[in-house]
């Protein structure tokens, strides 16, 4: 799942920072440094000149500022020793894979860039900073993690710089973006949830081990198979006096299933052995079911606020119906 355009950047931010922005990166190291000049460059957009009404606290916006280059760099510092390490290091390439897992990964850096440029506009929320800036920094904070991401993986041997993921990207930070601009809300969610799978067949388990990870953090993050995005929509934000409840959401989801290699079934394993799974059929599936704005449910107390946006982030449970691309048509009376 750890896996937009130049005229975007350009819009938001000065030409000279734009120009800083976007030099050639040489390796991936140099990349991860980099990032930190970004959160600061975003830390001085939220001080240009407003109007005289304007509540900015300035120690708050550079408390927030470095403490967001440093997580950040920090974090991504550890992808690279964890994540990167072990594979050869080349120069820039791309890499085609809008044909991989389904999309099903798409689906995965939309969701990601926008809950990060949501969580960010939160934060800066919190410094007094004008609206529209709080928008635009919280929007580009959330596109600019993911695609530094995206250029670690252009140094990398194993992957490469994909433009379909850096478009994934934009659609999510774009997603948290226009939506506040249009309607000072989020009426339309975008959320997750996963059912962790268990593998009976041995050499599938041994496969999944391999591709997804052995522990339930690295399946719930990397098992394709197991993972549903969802674009859940508020019915009483669009009509005017609606005699639905304002929390009472209608999610449309997304997910697919038998996939065990990113094209097709077919792999070889670290000794060279080679299987063919290709009777198992990869499907896409199709749900929709009522979900939950916990933000819509009234309350004055800071702790259910906190946790209702951390449960905004997820699907709630509830009947679903399925259509998959087989044809099938299943009802479950409960799905997550």
């Amino acid at each position: 799942m750890t896996r937009l355009k130049r005229t975007f950047l350009r819009e938001a931010v000065p030409n000279d920072w734009y120009s800083l922005f976007l030099f050639r990166y040489q390796t991936a190291v140099p990349a991860i440094s980099r990032i930190g000049w970004l959160f600061c460059l975003l830390a001085l957009l939220a001080r240009q000149p407003v109007q005289a009404q304007d509540s900015t606290d300035h120690t708050k916006v550079w408390i927030l500022g470095t403490a967001s280059a440093a997580v950040y760099t920090g974090s991504l510092f550890i992808l690279n020793e964890y994540w990167y390490k072990d594979y050869p290091k080349k120069s820039f390439h791309t890499l085609n894979d809008f044909g991989e897992w389904l999309q099903v990964d798409k689906f995965g850096h939309t969701y990601s860039a926008y809950m990060l440029a949501k969580y960010s506009r939160e934060l800066w929320r919190w410094t007094g900073i004008p609206r529209k800036q709080q928008i635009w920094i919280g929007g580009l904070s959330g596109f600019a993690y993911q695609s530094v991401i995206e250029v670690l993986d252009a140094h990398s041997g194993h992957w490469g710089f994909s433009w379909s993921d850096m478009g994934a990207n934009a659609t999510g930070a774009a997603a948290m973006i226009s939506q506040e601009l249009l309607w000072d809300e989020q009426r339309i969610l975008l959320k997750f949830s996963t059912i962790p799978k268990r593998y009976t067949d041995p050499v599938l388990r041994s496969r999944t081990d391999e591709q997804f990870g052995d522990i339930l953090l690295e399946r719930i993050l990397k098992d394709y198979n197991a993972q549903t995005y969802w674009l859940s929509v508020n019915p009483s934000a669009f009509v005017k006096d609606s005699r639905f409840p304002k929390w009472l959401n209608i999610a449309i989801g997304y997910g697919a299933d038998g996939m065990y290699a990113a094209d097709d079934n077919t792999w070889e394993d670290a000794e060279g052995r080679r299987f063919n799974y290709a009777h198992i059929h990869r499907t896409r599936q199709f749900y929709l079911s009522p979900d939950i704005d916990f933000t819509r449910i009234p309350t004055r107390k800071k702790g259910l606020k906190i946790l209702f946006q951390v449960l905004n982030s997820l699907k709630f449970p509830a009947p679903t119906l399925e259509v998959n691309s087989a044809g099938r048509i299943r009802m479950h009376a409960v799905f997550f």
